[in-house]
């Protein structure tokens, strides 16, 4: 111990009256839980520890310590999947009203459409088509600032920057998937107007 001390912790064996850690590696195969019990039952037997006296040291498994981290990083991956899905039905339900806005401003086009012959799939088409494609830019813009963004903390933060594509494409087709599933009620309210209380709207 006073060579330990000495030369491995660079103290003098005079002043370091005792070991502050030791740092245990079992065998491959060997189990944790076993080497845990036997390391645990040796230091009770060395320190005098009386049965059902509190115990004067700490064992610490590093697996255990990982899973904790793990578990941590579920946690935190949950919150952010729960604040990404609300922006979501936010900017979904943003764009399902603007393509409201849309049709009842746009009500005497679509009568003239309709009564010159247009079928109701056609302009259900139409407006389908234009809340994806405004869904699938703020997509892309999202995507963007989002890159920038990653670009600046990585060069503050002093970490790699990795772009994954798979991922990116993913944001954009998901993004396209909420202007479908929330332009699909505008759309369907456009396509089944009256043709000619369309063309009387004011």
């Amino acid at each position: 111990i006073s060579t330990y001390r000495n030369r491995i912790q660079g103290g003098n064996a005079g002043k370091l009256k005792r070991v502050g850690s030791i740092s245990v590696k079992v065998k491959e195969g060997q189990s944790m839980k076993v080497a845990e019990e036997n390391i645990k039952d040796l230091l009770r037997q060395r320190m005098k520890v009386q049965p059902g006296g509190d115990e004067p040291f700490t064992i610490r498994n590093i697996t255990e310590i990982l899973q904790a981290q793990e578990e941590s990083s579920k946690v935190m991956t949950m919150l952010l999947a729960a604040v990404a899905g609300i922006s979501l039905v936010i900017g979904g339900i943003g764009i399902m009203n603007i393509m409201l806005v849309s049709v009842t401003e746009r009500t005497r086009e679509i009568g003239l459409r309709l009564a010159i012959g247009a079928l109701e799939r056609e302009v259900l088409l139409q407006f389908l088509i234009e809340a994806v494609v405004l869904a699938a830019l703020g997509g892309l813009l999202g995507i963007a600032l989002a890159t920038v963004a990653s670009l600046l903390l990585t060069q503050v933060m002093q970490v790699p920057y990795i772009f994954n594509t798979s991922i990116n494409v993913l944001s954009f087709v998901f993004s396209a998937v909420i202007g479908v599933v929330f332009g699909y009620f505008p759309a369907r309210r456009a396509a089944q107007l009256d043709p000619i209380e369309a063309l009387r709207h004011e």
